[in-house]
């Protein structure tokens, strides 16, 4: 009996050592597991919106291609604040990455109004042409002004006028409409060039203020109108495609310095990926907003082209004001 003891104590020993060597490397494992960085990103769309799926898009593939050091977090339906408002946070390191309209980046780099001039582009096809171009690197960083880095570009289509009483099809039409407009000086502009009085609501707030009559109508694409049911309150549709804004996916300049030259390699290559998906994801979802809001009693108007040239002679005051010191940009783009 007494002999057994050494045998056990040896069998107990090896035991109690295995169990320190497996917490060891499980504990050890765990802790490599866990991300070296968690950021938040920023967007003001609902969750399956173009724009937020490529958002979430581009938090999986760097986490993927981090191998987990590196977890975004997005955080849609304006849960981090307004657009402006997380500029203003991403600026002091406060939000790491967003999706944000030109137009309010161009409230704080007024070179950008020149990619949003009324009627600038024919198509899409040529704003595609200008943003992946020389054009549209030189003006990613830009961003660097507002202590931003500009990533890649996001389509947002084209912006159309709609309404609630009266469908909008001449100039005189829009004579003192109150028109709701983005958190945005050229865009007030623009719809006060037109005849229409410009009231700026935040985007989360434009269905109550159409529904109460704080506005008579608003103006954004297809998408916009749709996924946040506007066609319920305003079921007059004009598509005179006045503006076609492009968006930016940014990160901010605090976090950017943060990170090594690789992490910084991985991150732009994702957000290039993220900007080819949210392409192909916003064609389809223009399709079936279209679809939905005609099957849900909309109207749809198209300004003739004299028209058209009418609505455009009227911006020529706006792009002397908000371009002047850029108009020969402004012409290799109407010529790119």
């Amino acid at each position: 009996m007494k002999k057994r003891w050494p045998i056990v104590a040896m069998i107990v020993c090896i035991f109690l050592i295995m169990v320190a060597v497996l917490f060891f490397f499980n504990n050890k494992k765990s802790k490599s597991d866990s991300p070296e960085y968690v950021f938040f990103y920023a967007e003001n769309q609902t969750s399956d919106y173009p724009t937020t799926l490529g958002g979430q898009k581009f938090a999986d593939l760097v986490y993927e291609r981090t191998g987990g050091r590196i977890k975004i977090i997005v955080k849609y339906d304006a849960e981090l604040g307004s657009e402006a408002e997380a500029i203003n946070q991403m600026k002091y390191g406060g939000i790491a990455f967003a999706r944000v309209s030109l137009s309010q980046l161009a409230e704080r780099i007024p070179a950008m109004n020149v990619l949003l001039l009324p009627f600038l582009y024919n198509d899409s096809d040529h704003m595609w042409r200008v943003l992946e171009g020389d054009i549209g690197a030189e003006f990613l960083l830009k961003a660097d002004e507002y202590d931003l880095v500009g990533l890649s570009w996001y389509d947002a289509g084209a912006r159309n006028f709609y309404s609630k009483s009266k469908p909008i099809t001449c100039l005189e039409d829009l004579a003192d409409m109150k028109m709701r407009v983005q958190e945005s000086s050229m865009m007030a502009d623009m719809v006060r060039a037109l005849g229409a009085k410009p009231i700026t609501v935040v985007y989360s707030e434009v269905y109550s203020a159409l529904d109460q009559g704080y506005v008579d109508g608003a103006e954004n694409n297809w998408p916009s109108y749709e996924s946040m049911k506007h066609y319920k309150v305003a079921k007059y549709y004009t598509i005179d495609e006045h503006i076609r804004v492009p968006e930016m996916q940014v990160c901010s300049k605090v976090i950017w310095d943060m990170l090594s030259e690789e992490d910084r390699q991985i991150i732009r290559e994702c957000a290039l990926e993220s900007a080819t998906y949210e392409r192909q994801l916003w064609k389809e979802r223009e399709e079936s907003s279209k679809k939905i809001a005609l099957s849900n009693g909309t109207r749809i108007y198209e300004l003739s082209p004299e028209e058209k040239k009418r609505f455009r002679d009227a911006m020529d005051d706006l792009y002397t004001r908000y371009c002047g010191d850029y108009m020969d940009t402004v012409r290799k783009i109407i010529n790119y």
